[in-house]
């Protein structure tokens, strides 16, 4: 396989969605009023704007993230693939990854995708109670939920990932055994586990404000989420970020590298990318269809530069990000990339941790507990 600094990835940004949920705060819009197939030749054009690397990279991981990536036809994920290796060239193996919500797939569409050349499955299965579901203001139900997994197996997918939702208004500890039990039926490769969170702006916050909206205090998310790792752990998933659980060798590529602090490149209206020149540089294309439009038919590169790291704040991004896996921050590697030890940058906070971060094996990680207090944790290191 090639280096790391031999290589890159890419995240591809489909904005359209049949309905936003409620509990959204990524920028999606209502697929019913755009033509998709326009913004796909977009994609394809923005392909062609991105700033040229001093050195070729080869893409080891796509990722169409949204939004709804699987509103988009499969011929025109093809195409923008197709532009993708014609203009950097692949890895061998590349992971490539599509975002999918149950009802917005079929049998067809399924093995439409497969051929286009997507190798990994993201399905937004969420929950597997329709009261649940509607709740959360899904667009599918459970037999849609059923009918994507199956489809997806059945078109020869053996890299799925499933999304599913926890601490739900009314949820119970024996609501979401049930669920797991059941998901754990279709033995997926992947599963992305995440707490209910309500964001500033989102009809959910509005009724949390009004107290119309109960959610789950903090000892029952813990039970839940302790839960998952326990069950998730018995089965043979290896929870190797706070979020995600995986089979060996099928943690998602595109996503570590992001938490590896990589470089990626980025395409579509809301898309992040990240530089690695210096301390690092992250950009972001504005959450904006039309100027996104204007822009790419202008032939301008879109994105604008949100911040531009300084040594302080690269270490502090690292540690942010490296602590969120099993994996850890590389003692060695730290040293060498900010000529000073963790412990000597930050011995205040390292002391505010206590046993639950420890450095094992040349490696600083926190433990589940750690995990459960993350954002406490590392508001120590800023």
């Amino acid at each position: 396989m090639n280096k790391v600094n031999e290589t890159t990835s890419l995240y591809c940004h489909v904005p359209f969605c049949l309905k936003k949920c409620p509990y959204c705060d990524f920028f999606s819009i209502p697929v019913a009023t755009h033509d998709i197939s326009s913004y796909a030749i977009l994609l394809t054009k923005h392909l062609h704007l991105l700033p040229q690397q001093s050195e070729p990279k080869k893409l080891e991981a796509i990722f169409f993230g949204g939004g709804t990536p699987s509103l988009l036809p499969p011929g025109d994920v093809g195409k923008i693939l197709q532009t993708a290796e014609e203009l950097f060239g692949f890895t061998d193996g590349a992971e490539i990854s599509l975002e999918a919500n149950p009802g917005t797939v079929s049998a067809e569409s399924l093995q439409g995708f497969k051929a286009a050349g997507v190798n990994r499955l993201s399905i937004g299965v969420q929950s597997l109670c329709d009261r649940n579901l509607h709740r959360l203001g899904r667009q599918h139900d459970v037999a849609a939920a059923h009918a994507a997994i199956g489809n997806a197996r059945k078109a020869g997918f053996d890299n799925i990932s499933c999304d599913l939702m926890f601490a739900l208004p009314g949820q119970s500890a024996e609501d979401l055994t049930k669920d797991l039990d059941t998901l754990l039926e279709y033995q997926p490769e992947h599963l992305a586990v995440y707490g209910l969170t309500i964001e500033e702006g989102t009809p959910f916050f509005c009724l949390l404000e009004q107290g119309q909206l109960e959610l789950p205090d903090e000892d029952q998310y813990v039970t839940a989420y302790r839960l998952l790792h326990d069950r998730l752990s018995v089965a043979g998933y290896r929870h190797y970020e706070i979020s995600n659980f995986a089979r060996p060798g099928f943690e998602c590529r595109h996503n570590q590298r992001y938490w590896q602090r990589q470089p990626n490149l980025a395409i579509g209206a809301g898309a992040h990318s990240f530089y690695d020149q210096g301390w690092g540089e992250r950009r972001a294309v504005a959450d904006d269809l039309p100027k996104y439009v204007e822009q790419i038919r202008a032939g301008s590169e879109p994105s604008q530069v949100i911040e531009s790291f300084d040594r302080l704040a690269a270490m502090a991004e690292t540690l942010y990000l490296g602590l969120r896996t099993d994996r850890g921050v590389d003692a060695e590697q730290f040293r060498k990339r900010f000529a000073a030890d963790l412990e000597e940058v930050y011995p205040e906070a390292v002391k505010k941790c206590g046993e639950l971060l420890t450095l094992k094996e040349g490696f600083w990680r926190l433990n589940i507990d750690g995990w459960l207090l993350f954002n406490t944790l590392l508001s120590h290191f800023h």
